[in-house]
């Protein structure tokens, strides 16, 4: 049985977070970028915020000039956003949910409600030659939706596996299984993110359809403990055995 590759994208937000803190430029995130790219991330991921709480508008700049791996800008479906997207042309653009007081992305984009106001800005993403992500909860309705308004692929929500525990994971992951499956029958390019660790990275590399995991706070918190290189080896290690179980199957 011959299995897909399973990607790494490195979000990087949280090295900003830590230079804002101060107020000055040090940790740079740009930086923390470069080392990932050097030591495998197959993309690097970053959230411009409204309220520019980490990544800044300059750090797009500067990600944009000197990255060799594609850059996935997630963003709010604002028209703010969308100018600064049509700009730059990332490679992708994954649209989130986005509140001024959450202190992280709570859950995913609700596109069967937001559907008309999405559509027109997914259609402007793709004349711009932007592979089109949303980020969304493994619910059938909102993956159907995905595909009908042109996503090029979806980003399932793995926050509430991660937080669950016991039988209320379990049930979860088959959501998320469930969820997979269909996004394939769709011919939906499928990723999987948001608080996966060392923990639980395993299981959600076993769906053989999630060709990517995006991963960053758990990333950069580890980092400091042994360093980025060694912390994203490790998890690439648990991703590839996770794949292999597949393989065995």
């Amino acid at each position: 049985m011959t299995m897909r590759k399973i990607r790494l994208g490195v979000n990087i937000d949280h090295v900003a977070t830590i230079r804002n803190a101060r107020g000055g430029i040090h940790p740079d995130p740009v930086n923390a970028a470069l080392l990932a790219e050097k030591a495998g991330a197959d993309g690097i991921t970053a959230h411009l915020r409204e309220d520019r709480r980490h990544i800044s508008d300059h750090d797009i700049d500067r990600l944009m000039e000197k990255l060799s791996v594609p850059l996935n800008l997630e963003m709010a479906a604002t028209t703010e956003m969308l100018d600064i997207a049509l700009k730059h042309r990332p490679a992708s653009a994954c649209i989130v949910p986005e509140k001024r007081q959450e202190l992280t992305t709570e859950g995913g984009l609700d596109v069967v409600r937001g559907y008309d106001d999405l559509r027109p800005f997914v259609l402007k993403l793709r004349q711009a030659n932007i592979s089109v992500s949303l980020f969304i909860d493994p619910d059938e309705e909102q993956i159907r939706a995905s595909k009908n308004i042109g996503a090029h692929k979806v980003e399932l929500h793995t926050g509430t596996y991660v937080d669950k525990t016991g039988d209320a994971r379990l049930a979860e992951l088959e959501r998320l299984r469930r969820g997979a499956a269909l996004c394939e029958t769709l011919d939906l390019e499928v990723h999987a993110g948001h608080g996966l660790n060392y923990e639980t990275v395993r299981a959600i590399a076993e769906i053989p359809q999630f060709t990517e995991l995006n991963i960053g706070h758990f990333l950069i918190g580890e980092a400091i403990f042994i360093g980025l290189a060694e912390t994203m080896r490790k998890m690439k290690s648990l991703m590839d055995l996770g794949r292999k179980n597949v393989e065995q199957e």
